[in-house]
């Protein structure tokens, strides 16, 4: 997919959230060879060296692959976010990341000024140590707010979405400003791979449930990084693009929506 920057990033990518320290390594090894060029960390998972590691044993040109990372919430403000980001790219044994977001927006934190914050990344950017910036679990008005008051225009959003939350208020905000949606939790911690109509369409299509899901996802023009660390599974993930759901399919599962009952993880504007 083409961001509103010009940079090109792949749709499909690995997650890493809770795969331990010392087991992130291997596991991100596995992903390079399964296929998957995106990976997605954050300074808050603890395993940014873990991938640092996985990427120079992979003899992988370092343009082929996509590397996001995000802000840990302890370090928003202006000075305690420039001396993580350099601990980031230390950590990952990088110049350069491919993406970095404020990992949440923190609206009942720090004075709820997170448009100083924001202003701090896009110093990453020009300085060219951030390829691109953006921002994770930001609401429609977060969004908004930093876009009027800096003037610059996040390249994704990183928000919670899947069958049973299909965030779509944010979802809309994000596609109003250009910004694309990537969408955590794609599978509801798996909560959705037992729900009757995602099976009955993945027995028609001859799919498993999680493909079926994740494909929706892609058809829908969001960016997913489904995590596991069972080699069977990141195979199964991986082959998403030779196969399509009906109109009547997507909309079936669009139809799970539970809106906020849905939610899997804290709601943005009181998470803090």
């Amino acid at each position: 997919m083409t961001l509103h920057d010009g940079r090109e990033i792949p749709q499909l990518g690995f997650g890493v959230f809770k795969v331990p320290p010392e087991q992130t390594q291997q596991t991100v090894e596995q992903a390079f060879e399964v296929g998957y060029r995106h990976i997605d960390t954050a300074e808050m998972y603890g395993n940014e060296a873990g991938v640092g590691a996985a990427i120079s044993a992979s003899g992988i040109p370092r343009d082929e692959l996509w590397i996001t990372s995000k802000l840990n919430n302890p370090f928003h403000r202006p000075d305690d976010a420039r001396k993580a980001f350099d601990q980031s790219l230390a950590d990952l044994g990088l110049e350069q990341v491919d993406l970095f977001l404020i990992h949440w927006p923190l609206p009942t934190r720090y004075d709820g000024d997170f448009v100083s914050t924001w202003r701090t990344l896009v110093e990453f950017h020009e300085d060219g140590r951030a390829r691109s910036i953006g921002v994770s679990n930001f609401e429609p008005d977060h969004l908004r707010r930093i876009i009027n008051e800096s003037g610059v225009v996040p390249t994704v959003n990183q928000i919670e979405v899947h069958p049973y939350l299909g965030n779509e208020a944010a979802r809309a905000a994000n596609s109003e400003h250009g910004v694309a949606t990537e969408a955590w939790s794609p599978i509801a911690k798996g909560r959705v791979l037992d729900d009757p109509t995602v099976v009955e369409v993945g027995q028609r299509v001859g799919r498993t449930p999680s493909q079926v899901t994740l494909r929706w996802h892609v058809q829908r023009g969001d960016i997913v990084f489904p995590k596991s660390m069972h080699r069977e599974r990141m195979e199964e993930n991986f082959r998403l693009f030779d196969f399509d759901l009906s109109e009547g399919d997507m909309q079936a599962i669009t139809a799970l929506d539970r809106g906020e009952a849905g939610r899997t993880g804290p709601n943005p504007n009181t998470f803090g």
